[in-house]
């Protein structure tokens, strides 16, 4: 089946997406190893992808966004990943950081910081991971103090893994107002990347997705005026929940290009690969491999298209959210290795992206929310019904 052939896409999403696949066939895909062993920044891709829309694909018309679909979107990312799945991520953490803009601001932010970021002028981050709480709440020890008669907040703290931040205008940090309060003590605020107190280390070395760094960032005493706060003191983690929300399809869009990707490769190498004078594709073992990759496939976008449905109509969909992107993670493990196997030791090579994509997909079962963190999702809303 054809990737843009799908229920509930109509023929402007498949033409939005289709100018996003000519990008990522003729521009991205032949960087992606270069990108890989090299451990360049795709970054050198914004000014290109901002030309297509993609960088305010997440944003409406009024603030420079692309005013697309979330359907256009989610396909568009799904184009890139067959090609580059480090741009996907890169491109992902700049969604993470203007959808809380998005979701968490006033018009006077929206107006201040998202038109620039869709435009690919600024790079934009999300920052509330830390070196020994990972993402939850009441672990968080990056604080926020009130200075003087309240015109500045004082940040300090450190945040790990923060995707863009070296190459990001902004970050959208996620520091406690009150640190008694739990989630309730959570605040959000846009820190420029060069105020003074910030300091960001060198790209931590990744097993995958080579191209898309990630960074520690510690703030010092970093002054930050009360007018970067997003919404009211405390809101901070209930915006940052709704982003994820959002994120988790991108990281669902994610797995399946990548997915899509090994399939195409593993399903061309069975028909081209010879033993003994016959296609491997004439063996009932590799055909069951290939139905169990097409069958999780499918599996994964009709979980995914079921969330994107209900987001483009307005409704809840956290719960789906959480399915979609713990079953495409897990897929994409899935149907890398798999591929990988088909092609045996010419897979395990650096000749052929498969071992690529089987360290790319790796993250992906991590970032967003770990499987266990969905499976936690889930339980939940099941057991409250």
């Amino acid at each position: 089946m054809n990737t843009l052939n799908r229920l509930g896409v109509t023929a402007d999403d498949r033409a939005v997406a289709d100018a996003v696949a000519r990008f990522a066939t003729g521009t991205l895909a032949p960087r992606a190893r270069e990108i890989d062993e090299h451990g360049l920044s795709v970054t050198c891709h914004v000014p290109q992808l901002a030309e297509l829309g993609v960088m305010g694909m997440n944003l409406p018309e009024h603030l420079g966004g692309a005013g697309v679909t979330p359907t256009a979107m989610l396909l568009s990312l799904v184009e890139i990943s067959r090609a580059c799945a480090a741009t996907s991520s890169m491109i992902g953490a700049h969604y993470l950081g203007t959808d809380a803009v998005l979701i968490g601001g006033s018009p006077g932010q929206h107006a201040r910081w998202l038109p620039r970021a869709a435009s690919g002028e600024w790079l934009a981050g999300f920052a509330l991971t830390e070196p020994r709480g990972g993402s939850h709440p009441a672990d968080l020890r990056t604080r926020a103090t009130r200075e003087g008669e309240g015109a500045h907040y004082r940040i300090d703290g450190v945040k790990h893994f923060i995707s863009n931040a070296k190459e990001a205008r902004f970050l959208v940090v996620f520091a406690k107002t009150d640190p008694d309060a739990g989630a309730r003590g959570v605040s959000a605020f846009v820190v420029e990347t060069d105020s003074p107190g910030i300091s960001i280390s060198s790209p931590e070395r990744l097993m995958g997705i080579q191209g898309a760094h990630a960074f520690e960032v510690a703030f010092d005493s970093v002054r930050v005026p009360a007018a970067n706060r997003l919404g009211a003191e405390g809101t901070g983690f209930k915006t940052a929940m709704k982003v994820l929300d959002n994120s988790r399809l991108d990281v669902a869009a994610t797995a399946l290009g990548i997915a899509e990707a090994a399939l195409a490769d593993a399903t061309r190498w069975m028909k081209e690969r010879q033993i003994g004078g016959e296609p491997i594709a004439g063996k009932q073992g590799l055909q069951w491999m290939l139905a169990d990759m097409k069958l999780r496939l499918e599996a994964s976008w009709g979980l995914t298209l079921q969330a994107l449905a209900l987001r483009q109509a307005g409704q809840p969909f956290t719960l789906q959210s959480a399915m979609a992107k713990l079953h495409a993670s897990e897929m994409a493990g899935f149907v890398a290795d798999a591929a990988l196997q088909i092609h045996g030791g010419y897979g395990y090579t650096r000749e052929m992206p498969l071992e690529r994509y089987v360290r790319d997909a790796r993250i992906l079962r991590i970032y967003e929310g770990s499987s266990e963190v969905q499976r936690n999702i889930i339980a939940r809303t099941v057991l409250a019904d």
